[in-house]
């Protein structure tokens, strides 16, 4: 999910765009093509840090410069629709093994190929591409000096390099040759709460947490600039919400009001958060497949707010959250 706040120009209104997947096939996790000889192991990847808070990675696609949102809570990889023919991208061929479209939200979103999408050394071929609308989100990047993105890097690449990514240095370091043995070097894990994370069928990551002492489960969504809890969640738990001027929108899906609550116990595993204030919303439609009401509950996502002030490291490929205090 890649969230964007927005300014409308009709007063001083900000709207929160987000950009939430479903993933309805495993064929998306492309096969990697295994490096030989005395080919480098690993491929290390500055990141910028935008104003909204959100981590960026230069990359090509096709042989032209792209910027790419880094969002471990899109399940696919994504293209922005009016930079698709910038790109020279391809149609799905009837005959590939990746679906033409993908249902995301409640509609389909054509599926584009780009023959070369690079990121640093690592060439990745004929990489599939969900086509989504970026317009409300490019809009509101202007409005705030954001770097207009391109597209979107998902979990279908970040899983199959597993890759380390880590929110406080900004780096984003990928496996060149996943079937090599070992750990990503250069990691120093001491002084860190280790998180076990869950791979939902949907191709989410999931992390453990409470909420006022409630057993919850929440998304680990760096495409969020912000952490957002369900609504329904907290007027179960009787906690009173306070409204704000803000909206949020997402892929295929209405605006929707934002609101506020004072959380006066926030954990993720066995770090203890200090009691703040954190946005509500509606997350019906961004979160599929009866998490909301299973047991416990997806209450929503963590965002890149707490990751950035946490030290947050993702490693996906011992499906581990590493935060510090």
């Amino acid at each position: 999910m890649f969230l964007l706040e927005r300014v409308c120009p009709l007063g001083n209104v900000i709207v929160s765009v987000a950009f939430a997947f479903v993933l309805s096939t495993p064929a998306l996790a492309a096969r990697r093509p295994a490096p030989t000889g005395d080919a480098p192991q690993y491929e290390a990847l500055p990141l910028q840090r935008s104003p909204q808070n959100h981590l960026l990675v230069r990359a090509y696609i096709n042989g032209k410069p792209a910027i790419l949102g880094v969002d471990t809570g899109a399940p696919v990889s994504a293209i922005a629709t009016d930079r698709r023919t910038h790109f020279g991208l391809l149609p799905n061929g009837v005959n590939s093994t990746v679906p033409s479209r993908l249902l995301i939200n409640g509609s389909f979103n054509s599926v584009s190929i780009a023959r070369s999408l690079r990121l640093g050394t690592m060439n990745l071929v004929d990489e599939p591409l969900v086509a989504i609308d970026l317009g409300g989100g490019k809009a509101g990047q202007r409005a705030l000096n954001e770097p207009e993105i391109d597209g979107i890097l998902g979990a279908d690449i970040l899983f199959p390099t597993k890759a380390v990514l880590d929110c406080n240095k900004q780096l984003l370091v990928l496996k060149m040759d996943p079937r090599a043995r070992g750990n990503v070097p250069g990691f120093d894990y001491r002084g860190f709460h280790g998180v076990p994370m869950h791979l939902s069928a949907g191709y989410n990551l999931y992390v453990d947490g409470s909420i006022n002492g409630r057993r919850a489960k929440l998304m680990v969504d760096t495409g969020a600039f912000t952490t957002l809890l369900h609504s329904r969640f907290l007027r179960q738990m009787k906690i009173p919400l306070r409204n704000t001027p803000f909206s949020s929108a997402g892929v295929n899906l209405k605006q929707r009001g934002v609101q506020l609550a004072t959380i006066s116990r926030f954990s993720v595993g066995s770090l203890v958060m200090p009691s703040s204030d954190i946005g509500v919303i509606n997350l019906e439609g961004l979160i599929h497949g009866g998490l909301l009401n299973a047991t416990p509950p997806v209450a929503g996502l963590l965002g890149s707010e707490i990751l950035h002030r946490y030290h947050g490291i993702i490693d996906f490929g011992t499906s581990t959250l590493y935060l510090r205090q």
